[in-house]
């Protein structure tokens, strides 16, 4: 079986969403949730929040048994007074979660990476793994 399946399709409103978001001009964290839609065979956009911390993501909008995928842009201050902005990919797939719904997250995972352009990408396995520490710990070995 080839390395290269995709299960689902990437819709044109997703990969506009996903350009959107890339460029926006804010000043805050803010996250894009994407999920599948399991009958259509199809990435959509579960939820767009702007102003939202790691931990609020987890808590509210995050399903505990469900794989999501999350591109996060996260307001980065730096020891020399810097702020960065750096935008990650984070898979998310809960051990629990039924394996049809991993599989087809599985295999669409690389082709949203690719059309999101996105170099910094990351695997949770369980929501409580999501903190803003985990995430600084990751983006400070770059």
């Amino acid at each position: 079986m080839s390395h290269n399946v995709k299960v689902c399709d990437i819709e044109d409103d997703v990969k506009d969403a996903l350009k959107k978001f890339r460029f926006r001009k804010s000043e805050t964290n803010a996250a894009l949730i994407l999920k599948v839609d399991r009958e259509k065979q199809k990435i959509c956009i579960d939820e767009f929040i702007e102003d939202v911390s790691l931990d609020e993501l987890r808590e509210s909008y995050l399903p505990s048994h469900q794989p999501r995928y999350v591109v996060y842009c996260y307001r980065m201050e730096h020891s020399d007074g810097r702020v960065s902005f750096p935008m990650c990919f984070i898979y998310i797939t809960p051990r629990d979660s039924q394996m049809e719904l991993q599989i087809m997250y599985a295999g669409t995972k690389l082709a949203l990476q690719k059309e999101a352009d996105l170099t910094r990408i990351y695997e949770v396995r369980e929501l409580d793994e999501l903190t803003e520490e985990w995430l600084q710990e990751k983006l400070n070995k770059l």
